[in-house]
């Protein structure tokens, strides 16, 4: 190899810089984006070359833009990036000089870049969740126009049933006419998302074919045919990760901690993590706490209600979160379906 090459991403162009191994001479050039640019651009560069590439939204193109010109892309982490570079200033020209000297160094932070049946994959369930997250904010906007009008659907377990909407709609016809009116308008559009979702779960119940890691995730509690789905495909190749508690990180199911002196404080869980299996982690948390009184003797609503009765119910579903990705780690590295934590590993782990 005979430069370093850095590539910084941005919406309709990326910036880049040529460094020579021997000499440390840089060169530098602007890249309009366009298919085919980039891949022209590394056409005269020695094969095999690692070219960086900060992990910004649009990677997925760029990534299959240097393995098409026979370079290995090495996705940087921005943030660790960042840290390790420690400049005041920011200019494209830094960051990708930047990430050069990390190259140079054989310091630079870099992310796994799945195979690319897997990145078109990705998007079924993440598609599926963003679509999940509009429903319930139509769901909130319906139940406030109700609420405004002391109009609550009660007696139901789930509001938006089938014989709840019967009732609902006879609350809807005592509104006033303009808020009768946007409140049928939120129903429709309510109703069409969730025919979106049900065709998109029969999508990925259709292509994301069942492997023997997402029939060993499906014993986890709280997680079904879907969450398996998001979990495996988010993961990868579990051996990536060195132990369960930076799995656990990477899922975003750790806290925040400060520590100074003999105070310890943790705080909320992180944001620059996995926001996928921190969702996924988070609803097989919920769904446990929904459904403790169906199963009582489990450990992990055990766990909830200790930690909730302590901490209040927030906590209590991010102590399970954390439970279930670490015992995904273990499960997926040793090829084995979940098990009921014994007594004496409780205490081992727990020092109770």
């Amino acid at each position: 190899m005979s430069e370093y090459i850095a590539l910084d991403v941005h919406k309709h162009y990326t910036f880049a810089e040529r460094e020579a191994v021997e000499t440390g001479r840089a060169w530098h050039c602007r890249i309009d984006h366009a298919r085919g640019n980039i891949r022209q651009y590394l056409a005269n560069a020695d094969p095999g070359t690692r070219v960086a590439v900060e992990a910004t939204g649009n990677w997925y193109w760029i990534v299959e833009e240097i393995e098409a010109a026979g370079m290995q892309p090495a996705l940087v982490h921005p943030y660790k990036a960042k840290m390790m570079l420690a400049c005041v200033n920011k200019t494209d020209k830094l960051d990708v000089h930047g990430m050069n000297r990390l190259q140079r160094t054989g310091t630079l932070p870099t992310v796994w870049i799945p195979p690319a049946a897997i990145r078109d994959l990705r998007d079924l369930p993440r598609t599926r969740m963003f679509m999940v997250r509009e429903r319930a904010r139509l769901k909130n906007r319906i139940q406030a126009h109700l609420t405004k009008y002391a109009l609550n659907v009660t007696g139901f377990s789930d509001v938006f049933g089938l014989r709840a909407r019967q009732e609902m709609e006879q609350h809807v016809a005592q509104l006033p006419p303009h808020t009768q009116a946007v409140t049928r308008e939120l129903l429709c559009q309510l109703d069409v998302v969730d025919e979106q979702i049900e065709a998109e779960e029969k999508r990925i119940h259709l292509l994301v074919k069942e492997t023997a890691d997402m029939q060993r995730l499906m014993t986890l509690p709280g997680v079904g045919r879907i969450l398996a789905a998001v979990i495996a495909l988010e993961i990868g190749d579990i051996r990536r990760f060195a132990s369960a508690a930076h799995f656990a990180s990477y899922c975003g199911a750790t806290p925040r901690i400060h520590a100074s002196g003999d105070k310890v404080h943790f705080g909320r869980l992180r944001s620059d993590v996995n926001h996928y299996l921190k969702w996924a982690y988070v609803e097989a948390a919920a769904s446990i706490r929904a459904h403790q009184r169906s199963h009582p003797d489990r450990h992990v609503v055990k766990l909830y209600q200790r930690v909730a009765e302590r901490r209040g119910c927030q906590k209590g579903v991010g102590a399970v979160a954390r439970h279930l990705a670490e015992a995904t780690f273990h499960m997926l590295s040793r090829q084995e379906d979940y098990k009921e934590p014994s007594v004496a590993r409780r205490r081992a782990t727990t020092g109770t």
